[in-house]
C-alpha cells in the first residue's frame, strides 16, 4: 500500500530535506506540504493523508495542537512528529503520536516509523484517546474543510441534541465537542449557566431576571441573553460578585 504523506513544517529547508527522504524510500505518494498547523488541518480534512510528518514548533499552533485537531477528524491521519528538540517527547506522545523523530532525521529511522504507521488501521487511530492538554482553539467543519475559532474569541456553547453552537465574535459554528468534554477541558474559562449552556467568563457582564422570576446573564459583544438556570444563578452571584438586576434597568 502506498502511504500519502503530509509534511508539516515553518522551515522550508526541513521541508526540503523530509521530501529528499521520502523520494528515497519509495512507496510513498507527497499528499502536500504545509507551513502552519492551519495549513496542515485544512490540507488533512480535503486529502486524507494515511502520514502526517508534524513538526513540534511552530508559530500560531504548534504541532502538540495541531495533532489533537487532526485526531478528531473523520478519517484521522497516523501522526509522526519531527522536531529538533527533545524535551517535547511527552507532549507528543500524550499527544498519541505514532512516532517522534529527532532531527536531523535519519533515513532508516523515518523509514521506520512510516512502517509502523502503515501497520495502523483508520479505526485504531479513531479509537486513540483525545490529547489532555487544552487547546486554544476550537475546530468547527465548514463544507469541506475545517474552520479554527480561537478560544478567547468565543462567547458561549449551547448544545443542541446531536450538535454543539459555537457562539464567537465573528458569528456562529457547529462542532461535535460535548457540553461536559468542554467544561473540563476549559476549566475556569467558562462556566456552566444551563445544562445546555457554557458561557465565557472573559464576556461575563451581568445577571438579570424578569418579571416572571427569569434568570438571564448578559455578555460584553452578544445582543441577547443566555437564560441561567436558578442554581446557577446563585452560584453566578457568590462566583462573580454579581448583582441581580431587573431587566430593562439600566447598569
Amino acid at each position: 500500500m502506498t502511504l500519502r504523506v503530509l509534511i508539516v513544517d515553518d522551515e522550508q529547508p526541513a521541508r526540503d530535506r523530509l521530501r529528499t527522504l521520502l523520494a528515497e524510500i519509495g512507496n510513498v505518494e507527497l499528499a502536500g506540504e504545509a507551513a502552519t498547523g492551519e495549513e496542515a488541518i485544512d490540507m488533512a480534512a480535503r486529502g486524507s493523508p494515511s502520514v502526517v510528518l508534524l513538526d513540534v514548533r511552530m508559530p500560531g499552533i504548534d504541532g502538540v495542537e495541531t495533532a489533537h485537531h487532526l485526531s478528531a477528524l473523520a478519517e484521522p491521519p497516523a501522526v509522526i512528529f519531527t522536531t529538533a528538540y527533545d524535551e517535547y517527547a511527552v507532549r507528543a506522545f500524550d499527544a498519541h503520536a505514532v512516532g517522534y523523530l529527532l532531527k536531523p532525521i535519519r533515513k532508516e529511522k523515518l523509514a521506520a516509523a512510516l512502517a509502523h504507521a502503515e501497520r495502523l488501521t483508520r479505526s485504531q487511530l479513531r479509537g486513540l484517546p483525545a490529547a489532555t492538554e487544552r487547546r486554544t482553539h476550537v475546530a468547527a467543519r465548514y463544507r469541506d474543510s475545517i474552520r479554527l475559532i480561537p478560544i478567547a474569541e468565543i462567547l458561549y456553547f449551547l448544545a443542541d441534541q446531536k450538535y454543539t453552537t459555537v457562539r464567537h465574535l465573528n458569528g456562529e459554528d457547529l462542532i461535535e465537542d460535548s457540553l461536559r468534554a468542554l467544561e473540563e477541558e476549559l476549566g475556569e474559562l467558562f462556566v456552566r449557566v444551563h445544562r445546555n449552556a457554557l458561557v465565557s467568563t472573559r464576556y461575563l457582564d451581568a445577571v438579570e431576571r424578569n418579571a416572571d422570576g427569569q434568570y438571564f446573564v448578559r455578555l460584553r459583544g452578544c445582543a441577547e441573553p443566555l437564560q441561567v438556570s436558578r442554581r446557577m444563578a446563585s452560584e453566578l452571584r457568590e462566583r462573580y460578585d454579581f448583582r441581580v438586576r431587573h431587566a430593562g434597568e439600566t447598569p
